[in-house]
């Protein structure tokens, strides 16, 4: 683990947030340098009990004991939890403040806080749930190159960090990584309704497929070789597989997934707009 460690404060205690402590803890991070806030008792019980950090249900104080705050409640709640915390609490310009909330671009949260911090723009998939995920970063220039060390720390214990140029990046980045596991669920769910449709029952065709999709990423993982020559590998000439590959090509496949990743990209930045 790296000594870059500081107090990380989460303000809200949804699913994200505790697979990347979980992630955190599970990696090495101290427990006594973690602590979150949340409304409710029940969360913060479960967290408790289960990692021994340090809760309240009170934002102001977990907000002026964190050194990095992050901002993990819902997209509408938003602007009154940080107009709250410009409000009540000190030296907010002296933290690092992550935002991991979907929609929201970094000129919103200038506008919540305003002063002049040092943010960081996160944008997690849903794997980060199971420490397979992919987060996508934006940096101001207000923050340090420790800064941004920290964070990739951070997201790393929970999959892989890819820092990006600009935020229209992550509009795409959420069209592809973010979207992109229900774009696979869809996929594996035709498969095994073909199984089904062939003779297979449900649990057996769901086993076959989503352990055929765990070992091809797998394969790909641990390969230097590109996806399509992964893919020729599997595919002998004039052979089954070949058939069938044949198939989603002639539906020009390549075509369907452009077509999938631009609209979700326009849907990102139409609900940017709206908050």
């Amino acid at each position: 683990m790296s000594n870059n460690t500081r107090t990380i404060g989460f303000i809200g205690a949804g699913n994200m947030p505790q697979s990347i402590l979980g992630g955190m803890i599970k990696g090495g991070y101290p427990a006594s340098s973690i602590i979150v806030s949340n409304p409710s008792r029940p969360k913060l019980d479960m967290l408790e009990e289960k990692y021994g950090i340090v809760t309240s249900q009170d934002n102001h104080e977990i907000a002026a004991k964190a050194d990095v705050i992050v901002l993990s409640v819902k997209p509408q709640l938003m602007r009154d939890v940080c107009e709250d915390l410009q409000q009540n609490v000190p030296n907010l310009d002296k933290k690092l403040i992550i935002t991991i909330a979907a929609g929201l671009r970094m000129d919103s949260y200038y506008e919540y806080f305003s002063k002049d911090i040092a943010l960081v723009r996160v944008m997690p998939n849903t794997p980060s749930l199971v420490g397979e995920g992919v987060s996508g970063l934006v940096a101001d220039t207000n923050t340090t190159n420790a800064d941004r060390d920290f964070v990739t720390q951070v997201f790393d214990y929970v999959g892989i960090t890819i820092w990006l140029e600009d935020e229209d990046a992550i509009d795409v980045l959420g069209a592809v990584a973010g979207s992109g596991p229900a774009y696979f669920f869809e996929f594996m769910h035709s498969l095994q309704r073909a199984a089904e449709d062939l003779g297979f029952d449900s649990e057996q065709a769901r086993a076959m497929v989503q352990q055929t999709c765990l070992g091809a990423a797998k394969m790909a993982s641990e390969s230097e070789l590109s996806l399509v020559d992964l893919r020729k590998q599997v595919t002998s000439k004039g052979g089954s597989t070949a058939k069938g590959v044949e198939v989603y090509q002639q539906a020009e496949l390549n075509k369907i997934s452009k077509r999938a990743v631009e609209a979700a990209v326009a849907r990102n930045q139409e609900m940017a707009k709206l908050f």
